[in-house]
């Protein structure tokens, strides 16, 4: 009995022990477990919490980027229904894929590529290329053709080719193709492959034709719709602007197509055109050949096809840039239309070598306005002598050239007059004898052309522009006003100049630009193209004018970059003369004269 009390006694201190352990342990492990909890939750609310808010962004919320409709484009309202003529629009197209896991065999693969060449009008060797596409059984995406119309996705659509498919996607659209190409621009893509103007308007006016993106921001339940209640975020896109151009689309065509006559007729690499109306700045017609479809920009073989020569190519103008030296001069009061001048042929002491009239010419007796008809370079020497040098920088840098002009258009350039300031500006040298019949210094037509405003405008020069108004998104209408750029030179100076250049073309080398019935000036010019050893016989033509005279409504240059044929005194002035004729009729000016 003393044996088994003992047995119990020592028995239930074992167990209380073996409990005593059994505890620590479990709390031991649950310390533990406690612990690897903690620095796991540590880890991810603190260490990772970025990541796994992203991970779960893509079940738990939604981020949506609502993109923005561009704006379009219009020339200007047609002047009898008041219409605005589309030039670049938003239009769905479509691309045609194949996925190639679904062609099952060589016959299948050669069954579609007949039937896309059908569709697309393939010649042989396309068609064997999009058969060897179509062939290759292990791309999902194999695209066929970009910016298909749908009626042509229609038809491949009652064909039930395997593995076609279809993803429609809003494109640009040029509506009138190659017109106006060059003040309209295109719309490329940039690095990260989204929508970008290039060149033009489309480039020039990108943030307001793309517009402004927007987002929606939000929660989702576990089936992915929205959660009403655990709240949202969102920003409207807005669309883009809607501009409008001063562009005549009418003129645009008639001009443009005379213009691209002449420079097939006279061989010439390149040619320009500006129409502008002087009494506002606002430009109706600009043309840059050779053009090219806006549809199809990608389609070219040298990048500088893009560039518009009217804004963009400065050269030097020639016996255009006449009439500017003796403005200032009658100007000034220093000469008049009947001033005297003798005319020896040759002007010597200036440059290194003497300078000439054209053809060696030597026109003796001569008042300013015969200067002017015939062209006499050493009579502009003269006039240039006469106002001295300073003055000539003054009224050719208030005439506007050496600066751009600001249309509001991509890649304008400034031309220079640089080479009058090599030396001190009241020292009268070869380069201020040069500019005074336009040699050594370059301006753009654009710049010509506005000059030649300010003399058909009262002396009163306008800033040009090019859009009439833009309208926005939310209905905000910003209007285009004329601006006026100051009085350059007085209204009876300009009086008299213009009748000079009247004179110019009744009796000077510019008769092909007449228009029987009306008052026209203008002047020609033709100007050697200079290279590294001096100058070149190839040469730049071009013509300035307006008319009519007594109320211009338009003022016009024309230019021939490099002419090969020349069946007359002037390749410019018969386009310009034809041009003005149909501007005239268009305008319904009843004669004058």
């Amino acid at each position: 009995m003393t044996v088994y009390k003992n047995f119990k006694k020592k028995n239930k201190g074992d167990t209380a022990n073996s409990c005593d352990s059994r505890l620590r342990v479990g709390v031991l492990f649950l310390s533990l477990f406690t612990f690897v909890i903690v620095i796991r939750l540590f880890v991810l609310m603190v260490v990772e919490h970025g990541f796994y808010v992203a991970l779960a962004a893509g079940s738990q919320s939604l981020y949506e980027q609502l993109f923005p409709e561009r704006g379009e484009i219009f020339f200007m309202a047609d002047k009898y229904t008041g219409e605005a003529y589309p030039a670049a629009l938003n239009k769905d197209f479509f691309i045609v894929f194949v996925d190639t896991r679904e062609i099952k065999d060589d016959n299948t693969a050669e069954d579609v590529s007949i039937a896309l060449s059908e569709v697309f009008q393939y010649d042989d060797q396309k068609k064997l290329e999009v058969y060897l596409q179509v062939n290759k059984r292990t791309d999902p995406y194999e695209p066929i053709e970009n910016k298909v119309e749908e009626n042509l996705v229609d038809i491949l659509k009652e064909r039930n080719l395997p593995g076609v498919g279809f993803v429609r996607r809003s494109e640009r659209f040029y509506p009138e193709g190659e017109l106006g190409a060059h003040v309209i621009g295109f719309v490329g893509r940039d690095e990260n492959g989204n929508d970008i103007g290039r060149y033009g308007i489309e480039g020039y006016w990108q943030q307001e034709l793309g517009g402004k993106g927007g987002f929606l921001e939000a929660k989702k339940g576990l089936a992915g719709s929205l959660i009403p209640l655990a709240g949202r975020s969102f920003e409207a896109a807005d669309d883009g602007a809607d501009i409008y151009l001063t562009i005549d689309r009418t003129l645009q065509f008639k001009a443009c197509e005379r213009l691209r006559q002449g420079m097939e007729e006279y061989g010439a690499a390149s040619a320009s055109l500006i129409i502008m109306d002087p009494s506002t700045g606002a430009i109706r017609a600009m043309c840059s050949l050779p053009d090219f479809d806006l549809n199809d920009y990608g389609n070219i073989d040298d990048v500088n096809a893009y560039n518009n020569s009217s804004i963009f190519t400065a050269y030097e103008p020639g016996s255009i840039f006449k009439p500017i030296a003796m403005a200032a001069a009658l100007d000034l009061g220093i000469l008049t239309q009947d001033s005297y001048f003798y005319d020896s042929g040759s002007k010597e002491g200036l440059c290194r070598t003497p300078i000439k009239n054209a053809m060696d010419k030597a026109y003796k007796d001569q008042t300013m306005t015969g200067v002017l008809v015939n062209s006499i370079n050493t009579g502009m020497i003269y006039v240039v002598e006469q106002i001295g040098k300073k003055n000539f920088i003054d009224y050719i840098e208030k005439f506007g050239f050496g600066v751009k002009t600001g249309i509001e258009l991509d890649s304008e350039s400034s031309g220079t007059i640089q080479s009058l300031f090599e030396n001190k500006v009241d020292q009268f040298d070869c380069y201020a004898a040069t500019a005074s019949f336009g040699q050594g210094i370059t301006a753009t037509p654009l710049q010509m052309v506005s000059a030649f405003g300010a003399i058909a405008n009262g002396g009163n020069m306008m800033k040009t522009y090019v859009v009439e108004k833009i309208v926005y998104s939310d209905g905000k209408i910003a209007q285009t006003r004329p601006k006026s750029l100051g009085e350059i030179i007085s209204k009876k100076s300009a009086a008299i100049l213009s009748a000079m250049l009247v004179k110019v073309v009744d009796s000077g080398h510019a008769g092909a630009s007449s228009v029987k019935g009306y008052y026209v000036a203008g002047k020609t010019g033709t100007a050697q193209i200079a290279n590294k050893g001096g100058y070149s016989d190839e040469t730049n033509q071009s013509f300035v004018g307006f008319a009519p005279v007594d109320d211009p409504k338009f003022v016009m240059i024309i230019k021939f970059d490099r002419p090969q044929r020349n069946y007359s005194d002037s390749t410019t002035a018969p386009v310009f003369g034809d041009i003005s004729k149909f501007l005239l009729d268009y305008y319904q000016v009843p004669p004058s004269r």
